[in-house]
């Protein structure tokens, strides 16, 4: 094969080949991961927008119910996983470039759509809804970014590339959480015919900065990401990539990242809920849960990231069981600690929490680092599209079985899910003898 230069590259990915170090020019890889993981980190923000401003609905005006709510911030976690089996087979089919910019404009969907939902109080229900279904667009671009890096890099710095991509990506969910409690304080850019709101204290909010925020920062993604990212020469139609159902690993692979990102995303979107119906607001006396809701996903978010080049050295599955096994024991430990007649346990109940995410970390960045050594290159993006579709579901799923059957069972279900994981990842990747060492 002739010896492409970086040069070359630059207009001409036609050759690329990250195994090759004549045909991978690794400084046009890391430039397309920054690119991808900050228009992931907005993506990730919008996801949970609605997860942040659905709380303060009732404060201006808004009358839904608890559980009226807890379908508002679990929608997105449902559209996050049914568009997410969209996104895995756009890679090979439209490219890295049109993929992102694409994916950067549907952004503007939902938060235009609520900086003006949240503004009228007489949005019906069913309107709120749709607008939380159009917010899951935002979750269901992990399944298109994180194969389309994985084109760009060669296996021994996979667990790199993805744990940074999806690791700072996740920070979104922490960015928005954080920031919109502030940010709804006063008024931006300039905006003056969007005025504030009052709400049950008679203080002014400007709620509808929640989605407006982001607007701009959805814009420089998608000029960025036109401007500088190319395709590489992977291509497959949708039935070429539906091999990956008949390998077994992609299921057992799928229960692990269920587990890892289903719990860290479902208990990221609900916590805040689960705080406020469980030991009331700051109102009653109770813990701040929309404060306290960001800390978690940060700490998932940084292990995340931390964890990948670790995975990179010493393979993906030992962190997979260690971290399988820290989800059980964080899993058990808030189990008894979800009396809302006692304040007091609250400080266990954010230990057991605090644990799950830490936790998460390790086994998210684990199969992410797994996939790219157990599959060849393009399975490897099938497999990972499909893996991040189901746990996407997590929002969903948590928001649902909370509300249909209460924090105990659901802590419980959790223990016993972790458990079966434990046995996964010691049985066919780190004992031993293992089928598949990864």
């Amino acid at each position: 094969m002739a010896v492409v230069t970086g040069s070359e590259l630059k207009s001409d990915l036609s050759n690329w080949n990250p195994e090759n170090p004549a045909t991978w020019d690794p400084k046009r890889a890391w430039w397309t991961l920054t690119i991808t993981t900050y228009t992931m980190f907005i993506s990730f923000a919008t996801w949970y927008v609605v997860s942040a401003v659905a709380p303060r609905l009732n404060e201006v005006g808004f009358a839904l119910s608890p559980g009226q709510l807890y379908w508002i911030v679990a929608i997105p976690g449902v559209s996050a996983g049914v568009l997410r089996f969209v996104f895995m087979f756009l890679p090979p089919v439209l490219g890295s470039r049109t993929l992102v910019v694409l994916s950067a404009l549907l952004l503007l969907i939902p938060l235009l759509g609520w900086t003006f939902a949240v503004r009228d109080t007489h949005t019906p229900f069913w309107m709120l809804m749709l607008l939380a279904f159009a917010a899951g667009v935002g979750g269901g671009t992990f399944s298109g970014f994180m194969p389309s890096t994985s084109y760009f890099f060669p296996k021994r710095l996979s667990g790199t590339a993805l744990g940074l991509q999806a690791g700072l990506g996740n920070f979104g969910i922490s960015f928005v959480q954080l920031l919109t409690p502030w940010v709804v304080g006063f008024g931006l850019f300039g905006t003056a015919a969007l005025t504030p709101q009052t709400d049950e204290t008679g203080k002014l909010i400007w709620l509808h900065n929640g989605g407006l925020v982001l607007v701009p920062w959805v814009l420089l993604a998608a000029i960025v990401a036109f401007i500088y990212i190319r395709r590489v020469p992977v291509k497959a139609n949708f039935r070429d990539q539906l091999d990956i159902f008949r390998l077994k690993h992609t299921w057992i692979q799928t229960v692990l990242y269920v587990m890892g990102f289903g719990l860290f995303s479902g208990l990221s979107a609900q916590t805040a809920l689960l705080i406020k119906n469980l030991w009331g607001g700051p109102e009653a006396g109770g813990p701040n849960g929309v404060a306290f809701a960001f800390i978690g996903p940060a700490i998932g978010a940084l292990v995340r990231a931390a964890i990948g080049p670790l995975c990179d050295r010493f393979g993906g599955a030992i962190f997979t069981f260690i971290g399988s096994i820290g989800m059980f024991i964080g899993c058990f430990v808030t189990v008894f600690f979800l009396d809302p007649n006692d304040k007091g346990d609250f400080a266990g109940f954010a230990t057991g929490i605090l644990i799950i995410f830490f936790f998460s970390g390790f086994v998210n960045a684990g199969t992410f680092k797994q996939m790219p050594t157990i599959f060849p290159k393009r399975q490897a993006g099938g497999a990972i599209g499909f893996t991040a579709s189901i746990a996407a579901f997590g929002p969903f799923f948590v928001g649902v079985l909370l509300s249909a059957v209460g924090p105990v069972p659901f802590f419980i279900w959790s223990v016993i899910l972790c458990a079966i994981c434990i046995g996964l990842a010691w049985w066919y990747y780190v004992r031993p003898g293992a089928e598949m060492k990864s």
